[in-house]
């Protein structure tokens, strides 16, 4: 049960990190945080948090402060490449990200995209499901647990089921409420 529960609860938070990543109108350092990015100097690929700080000085700019100035140029094409589609303006040795505002045919589309990692979410909760319920059937099959306990392990299972599924719902509508506010 406490296997189950856990894998439950990192499908939701793993869905709250992607809903994080979906961009609202506002500007969030945890837009571009994941962004890779190929640097030239380390020969390497790097997220973007592990070369910068990003801050938001304004409710619609970041601005990333590379901790080395002579990885500024990768940032800004890791950025160009990414599918964001903001455009960096290299400020110095810092970047800056205007977030424009979101066209009502774009915030549709965001909706559309939190929908459907909202039931990526679900599939994972539901297959932490069918490993719990194959667990309780499996203990069933090895006579550690009596019928009565597997109707009842099974039942436990599927309120958490719920429970977790409704936890996303709410997220979803609370994001959804994010993207439609102008």
């Amino acid at each position: 049960m406490a296997d189950t529960e856990e894998a439950m609860k990192k499908a939701v938070e793993y869905t709250l990190h992607e809903f994080s990543s979906v961009r609202t109108g506002k500007a969030s350092p945890a837009l571009v945080e994941g962004i890779d990015i190929q640097v030239q100097a380390y020969g390497s690929t790097m997220k973007l948090k592990q070369l910068a700080v990003i801050s938001s000085p304004e409710p619609r700019l970041l601005l990333i402060s590379p901790f080395d100035p002579s990885t500024v140029q990768d940032i800004e094409r890791g950025i160009k490449e990414s599918k964001l589609g903001i455009n960096p303006a290299v400020d110095g040795k810092a970047i800056r990200l205007p977030i424009p505002e979101l066209s009502e045919e774009r915030r549709v589309d965001l909706v559309k995209m939190v929908k459907g990692m909202a039931e990526e979410g679900r599939v994972r909760v539901r297959g932490a499901r069918k490993h719990g319920m194959d667990g309780v059937k499996a203990m069933k099959g090895d006579s550690t647990i009596t019928e009565d306990d597997q109707k009842r392990l099974e039942k436990e299972i599927q309120v958490l089921t719920d429970r977790f599924v409704k936890e996303i719902d709410e997220h979803v509508s609370h994001k959804e409420g994010e993207i439609m506010t102008v």
